[in-house]
């Protein structure tokens, strides 16, 4: 449901984007079905979509289901560009690029949207940057980039590079919300993985909040993944991720 945060005067959707982490098309649609009347996003990531190719998005779209395609290019500006326009064709609702692939690059892969979706007369998808991985902590960005930057200050810097470059928003983790928030404004959209119900194993996520401390930071939409697909019952797991954001 998009609802609108009053104190932040962000617009968000306290429904997740169900993660499908799978390497078979039927495991997918198995879980799609199961939560049919629930939510309405789901994210195809490198396994699904290296196991079943663009067919799995086609099966999604005509389920009436809108797709966040979580491929994460990162390549030489041409090729990503390239990249995006067939993403867009396919149908994809929301693609992700690596903001580290630079301006330019990022620049084209927007150019490259916008004129598949003109040409095809389909809406333009929402183009995020990736910032840095939820996998990775503070001490651990540190010594794997040599960067002299603190990782929050990282994604800042590459979420304002996203902005320069025309993308609509950025992959983030919840903890950066904030100084997210004040270099790009409400407008910008924040799609946040390292989310993890109260109850949830952390797995290899490290900078983490609960659905409701990240939909009450300011995010725009979560992501969600093993919490309801490795759940014994997924439906009653997503029920209870609506209830923790509703308290």
């Amino acid at each position: 449901m998009i609802i609108w945060n009053q104190k932040l005067k962000v617009q968000m959707d306290n429904r997740p984007i169900v993660a499908l982490d799978f390497g078979e098309a039927d495991q997918a649609m198995r879980i799609v079905s199961e939560l049919s009347d629930l939510v309405s996003w789901f994210k195809v990531g490198k396994q699904l979509f290296t196991s079943t190719g663009p067919c799995i998005v086609e099966q999604l779209r005509e389920a009436d289901k809108s797709v966040f395609l979580d491929l994460k290019f990162h390549d030489i500006p041409n090729t990503v560009g390239s990249a995006v326009a067939s993403a867009t064709a396919i149908g994809a609702n929301m693609i992700n690029i690596h903001a580290s692939g630079g301006i330019e690059m990022m620049k084209v892969a927007n150019r490259s949207a916008e004129e598949v979706s003109d040409r095809l007369s389909i809406p333009k998808p929402k183009l995020l940057g990736v910032t840095v991985l939820t996998s990775l902590d503070q001490s651990t960005f540190q010594k794997d980039f040599a960067s002299s930057r603190t990782l929050s200050d990282q994604v800042a810097y590459l979420a304002v590079c996203a902005k320069e470059a025309g993308l609509d928003g950025v992959v983030a983790s919840p903890l950066e919300i904030e100084i997210i928030r004040e270099k790009c404004g409400a407008q910008f959209w924040i799609v946040t993985p390292g989310v993890r119900p109260k109850a949830a194993s952390l797995g290899d996520q490290k900078r983490v909040m609960t659905p409701k401390e990240a939909i009450d930071a300011g995010a725009n939409q979560i992501v969600v993944g093993r919490p309801i697909t490795q759940a014994i019952d997924s439906f009653q797991a997503t029920k209870s991720i609506f209830a923790e954001i509703n308290e």
